[in-house]
């Protein structure tokens, strides 16, 4: 009787560990109801994140409330949603902003390379502009120091729109429904080359994400997030240092790192950064995108070149791409370099698993918009 009641503890005790223990627990966690308890409070009383000393770090957190419109600017972002959706602020009034950046796509386009003026394609991938506000500089390379300057430099870049753009004015001037739309938003039927630019900035400014679990889960409603994506959170940031660059409320330091893929001397060779600054040390680095709704904006890099979320985080899980720098460069100062927050990091499959079902939690609905009717 009692070897039968040893067996069946035995057994019990078997089968609960197999569906409470972390496999291969990173640190002290042993149990998943250590690790809850380790992150059901407030942020600041988390367990230290696994940081190298280069690390831009903000803590994660709950989304952010965007800036709120002026009175007296609603009416130039409404002017502005306009625009943003009518093909002809390009030459062959058939691309707009929207063409590329479409509400039900988060705001990104699901291509692997953004396609424009007359079906040409480009070279990156089109990134996703919610939250576009928070952003210092844009494009992958941030080549554009303002909202204003991306405009300029997609409506007149000859794979997008390929509109001159001090040509536009005089272009929208000649559509007679537009005059009263910027009579209305500026108080005045003149149309200009700012004006335009101005009021699709301040539309832009009104693209963001909605509430996620994480959000839930950070403001306490501990529920919101699964045993598996507490477990994908804590190795998001500790064990697979995804924190060094993903950080803060919308998870990107808003920095440039090269993740190996320049391509140096290849035809889709791409020197990110360096572009911009001409610096040997930006050879290829790229802006870190943020992470909230990134399962909905596949396929990934600045290339498009990972179709699925498993392939990403596997290459993460090897340490990227680097390079070899064969004889012939030797002493090249541009050969590219990658970064070394990435390393090898020895994650198990189900570590895997986890980070994916935590990066889950970063979805929400899109922001959809009632599409405006266009001036005639």
């Amino acid at each position: 009787m009692n070897r039968a009641i040893y067996l069946a503890i035995l057994l019990f005790s078997i089968l609960f560990f197999s569906f409470h223990r972390i496999e291969k627990p990173y640190a002290e966690y042993q149990t998943i109801e250590d690790l809850r308890q380790a992150y059901e409070k407030p942020t600041n009383l988390w367990p230290s994140p696994t940081l190298d000393s280069t690390a831009v770090f903000t803590e994660l957190g709950a989304l952010l409330p965007a800036p709120r419109l002026r009175k007296e600017d609603k009416s130039k972002a409404e002017l502005g949603k306009i625009l943003f959706y009518d093909p002809r602020l390009s030459s062959s009034n058939k691309i707009a902003c929207a063409t590329c950046h479409i509400d039900t796509a988060h705001w990104a386009d699901k291509e692997t390379l953004a396609i424009g003026h007359e079906d040409l394609v480009g070279t990156r991938n089109t990134p996703s502009i919610e939250n576009v506000w928070i952003q210092k500089e844009l494009f992958w390379d941030g080549r554009a120091n303002s909202l204003q300057e991306q405009q300029i430099m997609s409506i007149e870049n000859h794979v997008e729109m390929f509109q001159d753009i001090d040509e536009l004015p005089k272009k929208i001037a000649a559509i007679k429904g537009y005059k009263k739309q910027f009579k209305k938003a500026y108080g005045t039927n003149n149309i200009t080359k700012d004006k335009i630019l101005n009021a699709i900035a301040l539309f832009q400014q009104t693209i963001v994400s909605n509430p996620t679990p994480f959000d839930s889960f950070i403001d306490g409603d501990y529920k919101q997030l699964s045993d598996q994506q507490v477990h994908g959170l804590h190795l998001f940031r500790t064990k697979a240092r995804c924190i060094n660059c993903h950080s803060g409320p919308y998870f990107t330091d808003l920095q440039y790192h090269n993740q190996g893929f320049t391509f140096y001397k290849r035809k889709r060779e791409d020197l990110g950064r360096f572009n911009v600054t001409h610096k040997a040390s930006d050879v290829g680095k790229m802006k870190t995108p943020g992470l909230r709704n990134v399962m909905h904006t596949a396929p990934w890099f600045h290339q498009g070149i990972f179709p699925n979320i498993e392939s990403v985080i596997a290459m993460y899980n090897a340490g990227m791409n680097i390079p070899h720098r064969r004889e012939e460069y030797k002493n090249d100062t541009l050969f590219p370099v990658t970064s070394p927050l990435l390393k090898r990091l020895n994650l198990t499959k189900e570590e895997q698993q986890a980070i994916i079902a935590f990066l889950e939690a970063l979805s929400s609905k899109p922001m959809l918009i009632e599409k405006p009717t266009l001036p005639k």
